[in-house]
């Protein structure tokens, strides 16, 4: 018989693995739909969609391993971050999705800001560590223009064998957006793996861009991960990331 693993489990989604069967269930199926879209249209390798049937979405497993986890050392080669880089160009050379971004700039400022003071005022982090990052934030705030994004591409979600890219997961964040958005979720916690991904991109990486989005991710998810009962202070998490640009 085969164990239930529970993957992912919070207040606003689910993801149970049985066998080599991932069960998502979403409270929002516009995410489930975003996902089965993104899939088909994405030209990377992506898992199987094996069925269907609101709220669940059932999709197979992808071979090989995640390049590694958030908080440990990667046990991928250079060689594999630089495929995750080719393969990220791939998405990003793409045509459009058809739906939009989810945030225009201005919205994510707004939302920075109020991230910014609920961490000061609440004692979670030292001002100035949160006015520094804000400041370091403000470069992924200009202009961009959009290309097709994967939009939660961490670590995990992204599978590698012998050196290669074998599927890339979980795309309920799919949409137009910021390449360096998606280069930089890839990197998180891992900077010293950037070098590598950049190498396997190609031109048009913005270092500075990258690093303005590891502190505004940072800063925008630290109060939602605490409050849904992940801890950003583990070792190599987020505020490890917000801390190493003091």
């Amino acid at each position: 018989m085969e164990k239930i693993e529970v993957v992912v489990a919070h207040s606003e989604r689910v993801t149970l693995r049985v066998g080599e069967v991932f069960l998502k269930i979403d409270s929002d199926q516009t995410n489930i739909d975003v996902e089965v879209e993104a899939i088909a249209l994405a030209p990377v390798p992506t898992p199987e969609i094996l069925w269907r049937k609101p709220p669940v979405l059932a999709i197979g497993a992808v071979p090989g391993t995640a390049l590694g986890r958030l908080g440990e050392p990667s046990p991928a080669s250079p060689a594999a971050w630089a495929a995750a880089g080719a393969a990220i160009r791939r998405l990003h050379d793409a045509p459009l999705p058809p739906w939009p971004g989810k945030k225009s700039r201005d919205e994510l400022a707004a939302d920075l800001d109020t991230e910014c003071e609920w961490l000061i005022t609440s004692g979670v982090l030292p001002a100035d560590l949160v006015t520094r990052n804000r400041e370091i934030a403000e470069a992924a705030l200009r202009p961009w223009t959009p290309v097709f994004t994967h939009g939660d591409l961490q670590i995990t979600h992204v599978f590698v064998e012998d050196d290669q890219v074998t599927g890339i997961i979980d795309w309920s964040e799919a949409s137009q957006g910021d390449a360096m958005y998606d280069l930089a979720s890839l990197t998180l916690g891992h900077e010293e793996h950037l070098a590598d991904v950049a190498a396997g991109y190609g031109t048009g990486v913005d270092l500075d861009v990258i690093r303005g989005w590891w502190s505004l991710r940072s800063l925008l998810n630290s109060r939602w991960l605490i409050e849904n009962g992940f801890d950003p202070n583990s070792p190599g998490c987020e505020f490890d990331v917000l801390r190493s640009r003091m």
